[in-house]
Parts: C-alpha cells; structure tokens; sequence
C-alpha cells in the first residue's frame, strides 16, 4: 500500500512535467510546418500567376487623313509609316519652319479655288528657300522654270558671265520667282490652269507640277482607261514623280496629325501587343489616346 501511495504521488509530480515538454515540443514544432506550407502555396500562386501574366494590348489606328485625301488610306498607310520613321527629324524641322509660310500659301491657293493642302509642294519643292536654284534651271520657292515665269508675266532679268574660254554662266539679278507672294500666286494659277488636262485628279495634278502636263497625259493614255486615277496611272510615271507625289500624301498626312506625330503616339495600325502584368501599365500610358 505504501509503494502505490509513492507511485501514484511521483506520477502525480511528472505528468504535467510531460506534458508540458510534449506541448512546447508542438508549438516549436509547428511553425516549421506552417512556414513549409507557406511556401508550398506562394510557389503555387507564383506559378498560377506566371501562366496568366502575360496579356494583350490591342492598338487603334488613330491616323486621321485630311478630307481630300481619303480614300488612299489603303495605298498609303504602310509607306507613311515607313516615312515618318525615316525622316522623323526632317518632318519635325520642316514643320516648325513652314509655321509662317505653309498658313500664308494656304490662303492664296484658296483664292484660286485649289485645296490647301497643295501647300505642302513648298517643301518638296524648294523647302522654302526662295534663293534655290536647280540643276535645270528651276528658281524660287515653287521652282518655277523660265518659260512657265515668261508665259504668267513673272518679271527676271539675267546677265550673262563669261568664265574662262567659251563658258558662259547665267546669273538672275532680278527675279520675282524669289518673292514668296508673287511665285505663290504664279504656281497657283500654273497648277489651276492645269487640272484641266489631267482629269482634275489632285494626285496627278500633283504629279503633272514635277513632271510636266504632257508626261501625265501619256500616263494616262498608256493606263487604257477612259477615266483612271492617279494609282491607274502610277507605274507610267517617272520613279521620281511617284516618290514626289507619295511625298506629297505622307507629309500631308503627318501635318494633318502632327501632334501624336511630335509625342510618337500616332499609330498607323491596329495590332495586338503582348504585355506581361508589370508592362501593361507602361504600354497603356504610351498607346494613343
């Protein structure tokens, strides 16, 4: 009776001892098991979201082509965009430079019934140097040629110079194909006159100011069409009149858009971009508005 007395009283004294150390056994335990867990599920989560990261961004053309030009988005499009990555610091300079001519030739082509957007030609034509003299003989802001000067009454006068033996050199001392206003008025008149003669498409008329009347004409004829336009007509023309007139569209267009054109938000078509979660916020913020 006496051993039982001792036994049941020691055991008395260790079990909660044991069960204390069982119970701090588990709780240290137990956050090594939680944080395995842990990272079992953020690898989980992280290999869910790897799957659906990446998204797409669709993009909107938002080129708007000037009212007279439309209908050659078609052609167009792919060679403006082209021009407008090539040639972006040209396009920039020669906007900021026809800010006080391109409005100012807009107004007289106005009052001889053409479209304004002929002004654009001063670029290709001269870049609004009214000094520019070509290697045949072309002079002024519109490169107007002596007989076009003589036949509209443009008032020049020349003086001939006599270099070395047998070379004689033609220099202007005066000459009205330099006078913004008066050639602006001349090339007006000369492209009216000649809308007659090419259909009254503004594209060939275009073309017939870098060529020649009779050059588009015989494009014409050669087309076989009794009322073609200027895409009817192109591949009859010289390499360097077609390149003059698409010149003549994009510079057009890019003017017309100049704003998303300066910021580089003019999209020229509609396309998917694929993004993963963190570009999709930079992307948004670059695509067009």
């Amino acid at each position: 009776m006496a051993v039982k007395t001792i036994f049941r009283t020691v055991l008395n004294k260790f079990v909660p001892l044991l069960n204390t150390i069982l119970l701090l056994f588990v709780i240290q335990g137990a956050p090594a098991q939680s944080h395995a867990d842990t990272t079992t599920k953020v690898q989980l989560l992280a290999s869910i979201e790897k799957t659906t990261e990446e998204k797409y961004v669709t993009t909107t053309s938002n080129v708007v082509f000037p009212e007279i030009l439309k209908g050659n988005e078609r052609e167009m499009i792919s060679y403006i965009e082209r021009f407008s990555n090539k040639n972006r610091d040209y396009v920039n300079k020669m906007y900021e430079k026809g800010k006080r001519l391109l409005p100012k030739a807009a107004v007289i082509l106005k009052k001889y019934g053409l479209p304004e957007e002929l002004n654009v030609m001063l670029v290709l034509e001269s870049e609004y140097n009214g000094n520019a003299i070509s290697p045949v003989g072309a002079v002024g802001y519109w490169q107007i040629m002596d007989e076009v000067a003589k036949t509209y009454g443009m008032k020049y006068s020349t003086r001939l110079h006599r270099i070395g033996k047998g070379n004689t050199v033609k220099a202007a001392m005066t000459d009205d194909r330099k006078n913004f206003t008066l050639a602006t008025r001349t090339a007006a008149r000369y492209i009216r006159d000649s809308k007659q003669y090419v259909n009254d498409d503004l594209l060939m008329v275009v073309a017939s100011y870098n060529c020649g009347v009779g050059r588009v004409r015989k494009a014409i004829r050669s087309s076989g069409k009794t009322d073609p336009c200027f895409w009817d007509i192109k591949k009859y023309l010289p390499s360097v009149t077609r390149t003059y007139v698409m010149n003549f569209i994009a510079l057009n267009v890019i003017f017309n858009n100049y704003e998303l054109f300066a910021n580089k938000k003019l999209c020229f078509t509609s396309q998917k971009i694929m993004v993963s979660n963190d570009q999709e916020k930079n992307v948004t913020n670059a695509l067009p508005e």
